[in-house]
């Protein structure tokens, strides 16, 4: 059986509403064991290569947000855009395309990570395939270090006594317990950063849904509170996409929107509409 769409329309259809309620709960979990589980941490998206990293993160981050507004937003958006679509398109196919865009924009966001960290992570490697002041000098002169007073307690007093061990081979070159102290605090940190990545959230696959509502009703006018005029679906569409676009390069400092996945989810939006477009006879999604 053939079905493109769904047999009736719903103000808030099923998959829709089931993703409403499962990110809820999540939501209150995360609080409710905020005291005992960290759960953004267990279940947030790790970069790749971090010993925090796990398979299931790659749809259980999707799932999680990091308070009442970055919920409510995406939540919002998931039922006003995601309701037409599915409506539309059909439960199955909307699930597919929601799931698909939301990986997509974690692939996409971690690509980028890559490049940004990369050069931090030779400078360390740098150092420990050969220990000494030159490289080290190298190091804390390239890179400021991501420890402030909301780490992990552990790493905020190594990084402490490591300020402490650069003082001393400051005074003493030649110091090789130091430069051994120094070492030891360099591998623990480089785990530490790897493990710094760590998204959360549904606006991947939300800047997806937003993607395909543009390229299905390119021309439907919408009213927004903040825009005094009505403005076209497809209009909307290209402006989210070129500020999200100048956001992700100008890469603000304490900016912590991922940009890029937003991105990542139009993109895989846009590649599986036409990838569908193309070979319409041969879906079946019953």
């Amino acid at each position: 059986m053939n079905q493109f769409g769904p047999s009736s329309f719903k103000v808030i259809p099923d998959v829709v509403k089931n993703l409403l309620i499962i990110n809820g709960l999540f939501f209150l979990a995360t609080f409710a064991l905020k005291n005992t589980v960290n759960l953004e941490g267990i279940l947030g998206l790790h970069y790749f290569d971090s010993d925090k990293f796990h398979p299931y993160q790659l749809i259980t981050h999707m799932f999680m947000h990091g308070g009442m507004m970055h919920i409510f937003s995406n939540m919002f958006s998931l039922w006003m855009f995601g309701s037409t679509i599915e409506n539309f398109w059909g439960g199955k196919k909307f699930l597919i395309y929601y799931l698909i865009t939301g990986f997509g924009a974690a692939v996409v966001h971690y690509v980028v990570v890559h490049f940004q960290i990369q050069p931090t992570l030779d400078l360390i490697d740098q150092y420990l395939a050969n220990p000494n002041l030159g490289n080290l000098d190298n190091l804390v002169g390239q890179h400021r270090f991501h420890i402030n007073k909301y780490s992990d307690l552990d790493m905020q007093i190594a990084f402490s006594n490591f300020q402490s061990t650069i003082g001393s081979l400051n005074a003493f070159p030649n110091n090789t317990i130091a430069l051994g102290d120094a070492t030891a605090f360099l591998n623990q940190y480089r785990e530490f950063y790897l493990g710094l990545p760590n998204i959360v959230g549904a606006s991947g696959a939300v800047f997806g849904i937003l993607l395909a509502f543009g390229m299905l009703f390119p021309n439907l006018e919408l009213m927004f509170i903040f825009i005094p005029v009505p403005i076209k679906a497809k209009y909307l569409v290209l402006g989210y996409g070129a500020f999200e676009l100048y956001r992700g390069i100008q890469n603000s400092m304490g900016d912590n929107i991922a940009h890029f996945a937003h991105l990542g989810g139009m993109l895989f939006g846009f590649i599986l509409i036409k990838y569908w477009g193309k070979n319409r006879h041969n879906q079946n999604f019953s």
